[in-house]
Parts: structure tokens; sequence; C-alpha cells
């Protein structure tokens, strides 16, 4: 089974074209096991199907490298623009993202012809210094609807009362679970944000100044024994422990537990699997997180708490290793799953307290790459870390990932935090 990930850790691909190629190999690897009925379910509008993302990413290649920068390039079909641009309103009308599975044409093959077509272009301009930066920009793009084609596959298939395996081998065992202890912190001024060199998002800078006071943050993710202790103890029916956004939530949806939860079990890539209260708990909502670590008479970290903490940590983290690399059989242990341990980095995306909103400074890019990041910034909150199904190499401190508070079909946790 192909995992999540561009190479081994400690294992960086030479160039930008190499890791190009081994970016667009990773994408149409993890479709393999799918059929094309399977790669055009859409389960929700926050989902896109598995073909939709091939094509998309694929449209952003074509349209802001080849269309703008190969002089005398021509589209593969003109049709496809308006398929398969996602958001940005600079590139004109758009499919509408509600009705994405109901394009059964063109098929999955197809599209593997366009991104065929696509990758044959862009070997001649991938090693234009000049574009480095747009290509960087692009593969960051790709890697994030990696993750985004595992999640939502996930959860097309979990609609399925048959409880369908995308792939046949079991999630990894996740590891003994650690006594909880806390990284202290004394406080004062940290400079937060990306600094130095390296590819980073537009959202992710300016590097700034914030005034930290003294807290800790504890040294391993909230498990699925603990949760399944909240949810004994009435979590989910006390009132006083949610935000009340977070209690009309509960109430208008009947949530009584993390999505993909059934008694004992829980959905995986590899179909119904027995539930481990060693494994950190995923896929929360924003109002859960805040309602179990008010329970356990806690708090969620601010994202400038958290990223303090794990500025200069290895962001390799708990992501699953494996390298889909020229010549390597793409196998694996397990689906995508988390597995728990000290690492600050991956298993989850871990909800913090802090609102997605611009840094001091912050301007977005010109052109429609400018919509990549900056117009979301209303009403989502920021999680750090990474999870199980992030590339490895896309994560780092300054990585600001956002949802809405009630979003929780994502690898989404916590890890609880408190005044020092």
């Amino acid at each position: 089974m192909p995992r999540s990930e561009l190479h081994k850790p400690g294992e960086r691909p030479e160039s930008l074209a190499q890791l190009y190629t081994a970016t667009r190999a990773l994408s149409a690897a993890l479709v393999e096991p799918l059929s094309d009925a399977d790669a055009s379910l859409q389960s929700m509008e926050d989902a896109s199907p598995a073909k939709w993302h091939l094509a998309h990413t694929t449209w952003f290649w074509e349209t802001f490298l080849l269309r703008d920068h190969k002089p005398g390039y021509r589209l593969f079909d003109e049709r496809y623009p308006f398929l398969f641009n996602s958001y940005y309103e600079a590139e004109g009308a758009r499919h509408s993202r509600a009705q994405r599975g109901m394009l059964s044409r063109p098929s999955l093959e197809a599209v593997r012809d366009w991104r065929g077509a696509v990758d044959a272009a862009m070997a001649e301009v991938i090693e234009d210094p000049k574009l480095a930066p747009l290509i960087e920009l692009g593969i960051a793009h790709e890697q994030q609807h990696i993750e985004l084609l595992l999640t939502d596959i996930k959860h097309a298939l979990f609609q399925n009362p048959m409880g369908p395996a995308m792939w046949d081998s079991a999630p990894a065992d996740p590891q003994k679970v650690q006594n909880l202890g806390w990284h202290l912190h004394p406080g004062g001024i940290a400079l937060v944000g990306h600094q130095g060199a390296g590819f980073a998002f537009d959202n992710e800078g300016p590097s700034h100044r914030v005034l930290l006071e003294p807290f800790a943050l504890a040294n391993r993710l909230v498990t699925q024994g603990e949760w399944a202790e909240f949810v004994a103890d009435g979590g989910y029916q006390t009132a006083s422990l949610w935000l009340a956004d977070g209690w009309a939530w509960v109430q208008a949806q009947s949530i009584t537990a993390p999505l993909y939860w059934r008694a004992g079990e829980s959905f995986t890539h590899s179909g119904w699997q027995p539930r481990h209260p060693d494994a950190p708990v995923a896929h929360l909502s924003f109002y859960e997180a805040d309602a179990f670590a008010s329970w356990a008479g806690a708090r969620l970290p601010t994202e400038f708490e958290w990223e303090a903490i794990a500025r200069g940590q290895s962001a390799e983290g708990s992501q699953p290793a494996h390298s889909p690399s020229a010549g390597q059989q793409l196998d694996g242990p397990g689906a995508p799953a988390p597995t728990g341990g000290t690492e600050l980095f991956g298993d989850v995306w871990q909800f913090t307290a802090s609102a997605y909103l611009r840094y001091p400074g912050f301007r977005p890019a010109q052109g429609a790459v400018g919509e990549y990041n900056g117009k979301f910034m209303s009403g989502q909150c920021v999680l750090k870390g990474a999870s199980c199904a992030t590339v490895r190499g896309h994560s780092r401190a300054s990585y600001r990932n956002f949802f809405y508070p009630h979003q929780r079909w994502q690898f989404t946790g916590l890890r609880l935090a408190k005044d020092a």
C-alpha cells in the first residue's frame, strides 16, 4: 500500500524536478486501489472526489506554470479549467463545489492521460530558476491535496454500510501510551512565524514577536482511552463543558462520540477495526477538543505557545515512512493511522485556541495565487503539528493549518496545555 510519504526519514530529493516527480507519483499511486466509481464519490461539500484531486492539482500546474510561463502552450482541454478550478476568483467561473461528485466525465483514465501530458510539458520548464518559487508552491499545494485525498476517500467509503477497505493491510499498532508529562516554558518574548531559508506559505509570515505568559504543554496527545472516559463521564451531555456554539452543534447534530466511532471500533482506510485505548484520538472538532480540555482541568494551547515549544525540534514526527522514488515498489505496513508517542509532529493535527488571522504586516501575493490562504482568515481555527496522512517534509513549526470549528473529517486531535 502506498503511504503518504515522499521519502524516508533523513532522505531528501536532490532537486525540485525530483521532488515534483515524486509528489506526482505519490498522488497517482494513492488512487491505484480505487475504481472509477470510488474515485468519483463526493460524500459531502467539504470533501472532493479522489479523481477531482488528481485533476485539480494538474489544473494548477497547467494554469500557473504552463499556460503562464511556457510560450506557445495550448491547454489539453479547454473545458477543464471550468471543471477543476477550486476557488480562484481571478481565474473566472467554475463548477459548483457541491456538485463535484456529479462529474462522471472526464473518466479517471482521461484524467490520468491529462496528468501525463502536463508532466511531459513540465519537464521543459521544471529547471527554470526563475520559476522555482512557483514550482515550490505547486509541490506544496499537491502535497496538501495528497492529505485531502486520503481523508476525503476515507469519509466517502465510510458512507457505505459494507465498510469497504481501501487497503487490506491493517493500521500499524499504536505505541504504549506514555505517562502524561509537561514541557514547561518560562514565558517571555518569543519570535514566531517562518524564519530563515526554505519554503513556507504566505500565511506563516511575517515573523514577529509575541509575549507569552509561563505555560506548560503536554508531552503527548490525548488518547482514545482517555476520550472513552470523557464519553462515559457524560462529557457529551454536560452543557457546562462546552462553548455555546459547540453545545448548540452537539444538540443539533446529536453528537455523542468522535467521527468514525461505534461500539469498540473505528472506521479506517482498512475498514472497521478494533479501537485501541493507547492510540491518539482523532477526527475531533474544535468544539470537542475544547470541551475535553475543560473536562480535564486544562485548556488548549495557543498557536504561539505550541510553536515556542516546537521551535528547533524535528518536524519529521510520527508520520509513516515510505518513499515512492523512481524504481521503488510502493508498499507499506498498513493504512495511515495515529500511533502515538512523544513527538510534537505527526499523528493528528492539533487544535489550538487561536483564531486563524493575519500576522502583523501580512500581505497576500499578487495575482490569483494571492487567494491561496489570505482570503480564508475568518471564522477558522489554527491547527499545528501535521498528521499521519501528511507528506513527510511538509510540516514545520511555523505551519498553520486551519479549519472551521465544526469540521472533523481530517485527522484532528488535541494536546493539552495549562498555565504554569
